[in-house]
């Protein structure tokens, strides 16, 4: 599963390297969007989180896959049923707040004063509009409380696994090719028949 919102943006060509250079050692992949995502026809905040999960099982009994590859906030929405990794996954306040923050130095900067906690309040009631993504009160709530799952079929994996700093950290979206190809070697030498 991709990254979200404002991470998936950054992450996206990085995700497609990954993908390109599995395909070169003959593992397919998919990259599904999710419901109010890119070109979907349906409106984000006409969407909940648990219809995201829902869509997510959807996608999984669609394509079948043998393993799974849910990065950073891509983690929530993972089933535990399958083999796999998560690369630096992380719940679902610590996606809200890194939006959250951006939009209070914003506001800071266009001379508006808001701060994390009235944001949230106003959120939880009547939804809210982050980093150009407008998401209803449920959305909202329902993200706000999601944790990956406790999952042992997963492998954790982290920037030290990796090498380089996390991509998702820089204020454009961007690619580093080492870690690209040590993120496939990882899967490749992973799903190799024992």
């Amino acid at each position: 599963m991709p990254a979200l919102f404002d991470e998936a943006n950054k992450l996206r060509r990085q995700t497609v390297e990954v993908l390109h250079r599995l395909d070169l050692s003959g593992i397919d992949g998919v990259l599904p969007d999710l419901p109010g995502c890119n070109d979907s026809l349906r409106p984000l905040e006409e969407q909940t989180f648990e219809h995201w999960r829902e869509c997510a099982v959807a996608a999984m009994a669609h394509f079948r896959p043998t393993h799974v590859l849910a990065i950073r906030g891509g983690a929530l929405l993972d089933t535990g049923n399958l083999p796999g990794w998560r690369l630096a996954p992380v719940n679902g306040r610590s996606v809200l707040r890194s939006m959250l923050r951006a939009r209070t130095v914003a506001a800071k900067e266009a001379g508006r004063k808001e701060t994390l906690e009235g944001l949230q309040g106003v959120a939880r009631k009547d939804g809210i509009e982050l980093a150009g993504w407008r998401m209803g009160a449920e959305f909202f709530r329902e993200l706000e409380q999601a944790q990956p799952p406790e999952v042992t079929r997963l492998t954790d994996l982290g920037l030290a696994d990796l090498g380089g700093s996390g991509l998702w950290l820089r204020a454009e979206p961007d690619e580093d090719p080492e870690q690209a190809d040590a993120l496939a070697a990882i899967i490749a030498i992973g799903m190799r028949p024992l």
